[in-house]
């Protein structure tokens, strides 16, 4: 990173902006284009990696290229503001932003998918408590991405 001054390394401040997002943007390699998809996601921390979970169609242009390369880049934001300036080039931005690469799979297990729900479900909501029918689990592809790198940055 070249403003380390800007550097996160805290864990409990990561996993605090990790929960603040609102969107996490998955960025594939699809023959030499990228293709980026914007997610609703949730996520676990275990064995001091981020595990993050999304949901979609069981097929589709996103199933296709896990399978060619589950390979992935991934960047979250939160906190965006724009600083406005009346002289030209003087304007900043406030954020708080993590990138990094990871790999993702279709999760097969169905406890996993639950689990997998239930962290998007208190990502989006707040609420920890759902219950899904066996029916609803199955209709739905649930993804799991385990983060190989990541770093975090922010500019107040």
């Amino acid at each position: 990173m070249r403003r380390k001054d800007r550097e996160v390394t805290d864990e409990e401040k990561i996993t605090q902006i990790v929960s603040s997002c609102e969107c996490i943007r998955l960025g594939f390699n699809d023959d030499g284009q990228v293709y980026i998809v914007p997610l609703n996601y949730g996520y676990k921390v275990k064995d001091g990696k981020y595990l993050f979970y999304f949901h979609g169609a069981k097929e589709g242009r996103k199933v296709e290229l896990i399978n060619k390369n589950p390979y992935v880049g991934f960047e979250m934001d939160t906190n965006v503001k724009i600083n406005k300036s009346d002289i030209a080039c003087s304007c900043s931005a406030r954020f708080q932003s993590i990138v990094g690469n990871g790999y993702v799979s279709v999760v097969e297990d169905f406890e996993e998918k639950k689990i997998g729900l239930l962290s998007i479900m208190k990502q989006n909501t707040g609420k920890e408590e759902w219950l899904f029918s066996d029916a609803a689990i199955d209709s739905v592809c649930v993804f799991k991405m385990i983060a190989e790198k990541l770093s975090c940055k922010e500019h107040n």
